[in-house]
């Protein structure tokens, strides 16, 4: 097991080595000059040339890829005296660090990774991220669960039922679900229950997390404006618990033990939860989990249409003023939860079932 987990691992470096490359190289061919863009209106040419010796932008593009590396790794090195140095250490910018050892006046470090500067805002973009995160979150765990609880209760009836009406219907929710897109979905649930049915629902359209009690002028939760996002974004992994439900349910219930169970006079209630429905929710599990990960990067549309700060919005207020630091750091975050999520799902399977370890 230890060293399954350890492979586990080392594959995720080696994938996230890639998507940091990846991302580095994609968006240095982009155009446009990042030194202008900092300086606005008031860009000139010693202006220009200073920045863009600040940024190391002056430098081949094989050295900039490795200060980029420099910056992301937790193990860096770094030079603490000489300030022209684009390896100098500044704690403004990386905060603290453990120095481990020197190497002709360069230390290696350990420190947390460097995500670079917005040009826009100058604020650092791990504090962006890490402000606009949980935000994300909320979103995508109300998401999955809605869509865990709703899809079970809903897949139940359908395999029950086989080739009912009610089954049928659910089959093409489910359908119509898994193909519609997130971001036409987030229009058609704005546009219907935040306006046309606005006097009836009390949905607001466009909601922050926190609301301002008119008469206090104080901030409290309003869990009201986390509905319709979390519904819309819920659509398609809903239709597919549902529909992985009903098909796991179906041939959990045509099994020798449950004709066994049914012969020993147990309830038909007992028989379906306790004995189907348990056996059957492997593969729905393994559907959840992969789902929420993709919850994460497929927020981006919903939160951008019903305006939900989180780091889709980030994003994309990112991508409309070409702040390359944000695009590229919220990317390579919601990669990096991508590959935790995705390891730690492996090593959960193998606890359950040691033959994946040999794979």
């Amino acid at each position: 097991m230890i060293r399954f987990i350890v492979r586990r691992l080392l594959y995720g470096l080696l994938v996230l080595w890639g998507v940091v490359t990846v991302i580095f190289f994609l968006f240095n061919i982009l155009p446009g000059d990042p030194a202008r863009m900092l300086l606005g209106q008031r860009s000139d040419v010693s202006s220009v040339e200073a920045i863009t010796k600040d940024l190391g932008l002056d430098k081949p593009v094989a050295v900039q890829y490795t200060n980029f590396l420099n910056d992301l790794s937790p193990l860096s090195f770094h030079n603490f005296t000489d300030k022209d140095s684009y390896w100098y250490f500044d704690e403004s910018d990386y905060g603290n660090a453990v120095k481990l050892v020197s190497i002709s006046n360069i230390w290696v470090v350990i420190k947390y990774p460097y995500l670079r500067t917005s040009y826009q805002s100058k604020r650092q973009v791990s504090a962006i991220i890490s402000e606009a995160f949980p935000k994300t979150l909320l979103l995508a765990s109300s998401s999955i669960i809605i869509a865990m609880i709703l899809g079970i209760l809903l897949g139940i009836p359908a395999a029950l039922f086989k080739d009912s009406l009610l089954d049928r219907f659910l089959l093409v929710f489910s359908s119509f679900g898994m193909s519609i897109p997130s971001f036409f979905a987030a229009i058609i649930m704005a546009w219907l229950f935040a306006f046309v049915l606005a006097d009836y629902t009390g949905l607001q359209m466009f909601g922050s997390l926190y609301s301002v009690d008119n008469f206090t002028g104080e901030k409290y939760l309003d869990l009201k404006n986390l509905i319709l996002p979390a519904i819309t974004l819920g659509i398609r992994p809903l239709a597919i618990v549902v529909s992985l439900t009903r098909s796991s349910l179906l041939d959990a219930l045509s099994q020798d033990y449950i004709r066994t169970a049914r012969a020993k006079g147990l309830s038909g209630f007992r028989v379906v939860i306790f004995h189907g429905l348990r056996n059957a929710l492997n593969p729905v599990i393994t559907a959840i989990t992969g789902w929420f990960a993709s919850l994460m990067a497929g927020a981006v549309f919903v939160e951008y249409v019903f305006d939900w700060k989180g780091i889709g919005v980030v994003i994309v207020d990112a991508l409309e003023k070409y702040d390359l630091p944000v695009i590229m750091g919220s990317v390579l975050f919601i990669s990096v939860v991508l590959i935790l999520v995705n390891i730690f799902v492996d090593i959960i399977y193998a606890a359950l079932d040691p033959r994946i370890r040999l794979s």
